[in-house]
């Protein structure tokens, strides 16, 4: 395990908070190959790299704005319809979990719910696909809930605020570098999972532990 040292003492935590998409389901890998086409459609080519430093961990909603910023044009309000099926299709027939989360969820004892970039609708999708939706059901939240995406502090906020958790008293495992960006400023400790497509530099810095298996997971943890 990679890690840094965290700068300050944490009270026990009383949530845990995960991002989906490369966290709890191995969704990454399968839609940045997606958004690689659409974006050389739009008339940005763009490599895998780039995108996942761009674009993995924010929402759609701020993927078009800085699309738009890059073409100096608005998109179309169905911009991205013609590429839904395409990443339908590819999770109906690929889409796993992330390998080793179901045996680390199954050992948590903490409370735990999901706070991701993701639509409600996206989450019910690969949450069920994957057979982990009922595990979170009733605590789940999207960037579609709150003002500002990631890395904004308002996503985590909004679902420690909902649950009666301090921050302090929340911990978040991410995958992306504006998923910890927004998890410290929200005030709360990052468990960085670098097992996926973000390189561990890019996680790394204060209050983060970077992991790379998520059978590490339970013992980062623990009290």
């Amino acid at each position: 395990m990679n890690g840094d040292q965290v700068e300050r003492e944490w009270p026990q935590p009383e949530l845990v908070i995960f991002d989906c998409d490369g966290v709890l389901v191995d969704s990454e890998k399968i839609a940045v190959k997606i958004d690689a086409l659409l974006l050389a459609d739009l008339g940005w080519p763009m490599g895998e790299d780039e995108i996942v430093e761009r674009f993995v961990g924010r929402s759609y909603a701020d993927m078009a704005a800085a699309i738009e910023e890059h073409l100096g044009r608005p998109l179309p309000a169905d911009w991205n319809e013609p590429y839904r099926a395409l990443y339908r299709e590819a999770f109906d027939r690929e889409l796993q979990p992330v390998e080793g989360v179901v045996e680390a969820l199954d050992a948590l004892t903490l409370p735990t719910c999901v706070a991701s970039s993701t639509s409600h609708s996206g989450l019910r999708h690969t949450l069920g696909l994957t057979g982990l939706y009922e595990r979170f059901a009733g605590r789940i939240f999207s960037a579609a809930d709150v003002a500002r995406g990631k890395p904004a502090p308002d996503l985590f906020l909004h679902a420690a605020r909902t649950l009666g958790v301090a921050p302090d008293r929340c911990v978040v495992v991410e995958d992306s570098r504006y998923g910890v960006a927004a998890a410290r400023a929200a005030g709360m400790r990052a468990l960085g999972f670098a097992g996926g497509l973000t390189p561990v530099g890019a996680l790394a810095g204060p209050h983060t532990t970077v992991f790379t298996s998520m059978s590490s997971l339970p013992a980062l943890l623990a009290p």
